[in-house]
């Protein structure tokens, strides 16, 4: 028979003292890590969803607005505050710029927006 373990009770109690306090940090590593995970999982569920559409705010005590983005958008600046579909419509019918990355003018779909509304294309050339 295979026996490495040492032959006298001594050393048996070390090894067990020394194996059980392993145990002891292992098992309070799972936990911690188990904890952790808990809380990130916990963290994901209760984030409130995006904003469908966002605006980007210019510097200054009453920081206007300069370009409007979809909620999700990577290119928005930190200045930003949400807006509704029917406010981010007015704004780019006002003529607020949009950005060229996550097009919120196509994707609420307006598709005309010439700085000339009662000229046709034609007669612009």
């Amino acid at each position: 028979m295979f026996d490495d373990l040492p032959p006298d009770l001594d050393r048996l109690h070390t090894l067990r003292v020394w194996h059980a306090m392993w145990l002891r940090r292992i098992d309070a590593k799972i936990a911690a890590i188990t904890q952790r995970q808990a809380e990130e999982e916990h963290g994901r569920r209760s984030r409130p969803a995006p904003p469908e559409w966002i605006v980007e705010l210019g510097i200054g005590a009453h920081r206007p607005p300069l370009q409007v983005h979809a909620g999700g958008c990577y290119m928005a600046g930190k200045r930003r505050r949400p807006v509704g579909r029917e406010e981010a419509r007015r704004l780019i019918a006002a003529g607020l710029k949009t950005c060229s990355h996550c097009r919120p003018d196509s994707r609420l779909g307006i598709t005309d927006l010439s700085p000339h509304p009662g000229r046709s294309a034609a007669a612009a050339s």
